[in-house]
């Protein structure tokens, strides 16, 4: 399974993960806990990470830096905008 991008969708108890190849297919949807995001993407090769950047965020963005992967987080305002 080859990620070049990583969607993250920080939840309270849960997120969504949602993982796109090269050539923009969804290769990954799942829906998991916080600790086991973390455990997740260590698994995979590096990889872009996109976030919105909430209070859970930087925290995780941190975790995911420190396994090698280039972390881009979002401003809430912009967050639907880029949905449509």
């Amino acid at each position: 399974m080859e990620v070049s991008v990583l969607g993250i969708d920080l939840g309270k108890n849960s997120c969504s993960v949602v993982g796109l190849d090269g050539t923009g297919r969804v290769v990954v949807r799942r829906r998991m806990r916080r600790e086991t995001v973390i455990a997740f993407a260590g698994s995979l090769a590096p990889c872009v990470v996109a976030m919105e950047a909430c209070c859970g965020a930087h925290h995780m963005g941190r975790a995911l830096v420190a396994h090698g992967h280039t972390v881009r987080l979002m401003s809430p305002e912009y967050v639907r905008p880029y949905v449509k």
